[in-house]
C-alpha cells in the first residue's frame, strides 16, 4: 500500500512538474487558401484541415503534457507537408506536386492517420469522399 501511494504522488508531481514546459499552439494567419469547389472543401476542412491549415482547433488536451507535446508537434509537421493555409505561396509545379500526393495518399487510407480518426470521427472519410477529393486533385493537378 505504501508503495502505491508513493507511486501515485510521484506521479502527481510528474504531471503537475511537466506542464511547466509550453508547446505552441498557433494559427498563424490564413495567406491565400486553396480554391476548391464546396464539396471539396467540406470535406477537406471536416478532415484535413486540423493539422494542414492555420485554421486548427486545438483539442482540450492540447492544453495538457504530455499529450500536448504529440498534438502540437502533429500539427506542426501536418503544416510543413501541406498547409492549405498557404496554398498560393506554392508555385504552380508545387501544387500539382501536392495535389498528386494528396490524391494518392487519400485514396491508399493513409490520411487521415489511423491514430487520429478514432478521437475524431468527423474526420473519416467516406468512399464518396475519398473519391470525391481524389479526382478533384488528380484534375486539378493537369
Amino acid at each position: 500500500m505504501r508503495n502505491l501511494l508513493q507511486t501515485t504522488a510521484i506521479f502527481l508531481v510528474v504531471t503537475l512538474a511537466i506542464q511547466v514546459f509550453p508547446v505552441t499552439r498557433d494559427n498563424p494567419p490564413v495567406a491565400g487558401a486553396v480554391a476548391a469547389p464546396p464539396p471539396v472543401a467540406a470535406t477537406l476542412r471536416r478532415a484535413c484541415f486540423n493539422c494542414h491549415s492555420n485554421e486548427t482547433v486545438w483539442p482540450w488536451y492540447s492544453r495538457v503534457a504530455p499529450t500536448s507535446w504529440f498534438v502540437a508537434n502533429d500539427v506542426h509537421q501536418g503544416r510543413e507537408h501541406l498547409n492549405f493555409s498557404t496554398w498560393m505561396s506554392l508555385t504552380p509545379a508545387e501544387q500539382q506536386k501536392r495535389l498528386r500526393k494528396i490524391a494518392d495518399v487519400v485514396e491508399k487510407g493513409a490520411m487521415p492517420p489511423g491514430i487520429y480518426t478514432p478521437f475524431h470521427q468527423e474526420a473519416r472519410l467516406s468512399l464518396e469522399d475519398i473519391t470525391t477529393v481524389a479526382e478533384w486533385a488528380r484534375a486539378s493537378a493537369k
